[in-house]
């Protein structure tokens, strides 16, 4: 019985184990997902900011449409 117990453990620890890693994995992945992406959104600001970006009051100023009844 213990040495089915002592078995019943090290598969337990040997899963457990993999599972960290394949988690760890991910994240590591993921964070250099986001450190892309960051570089994206950074590069981007960069081309916007070259090009004169509007503040988002002007924004909804200028999609409203004129009103040319008054």
């Amino acid at each position: 019985m213990t040495a089915f117990v002592q078995n019943l453990l090290m598969q337990m620890q040997t899963r457990f184990q993999a599972m960290s890693e394949n988690i760890i994995s991910k994240i590591d992945e993921m964070g250099a997902r986001i450190d892309e992406l960051e570089q994206s959104l950074n590069d981007l600001k960069a081309e916007i900011g070259g090009e004169g970006m509007s503040t988002p009051s002007k924004m909804k100023e200028e999609s409203r449409p004129s009103d040319s009844s008054a």
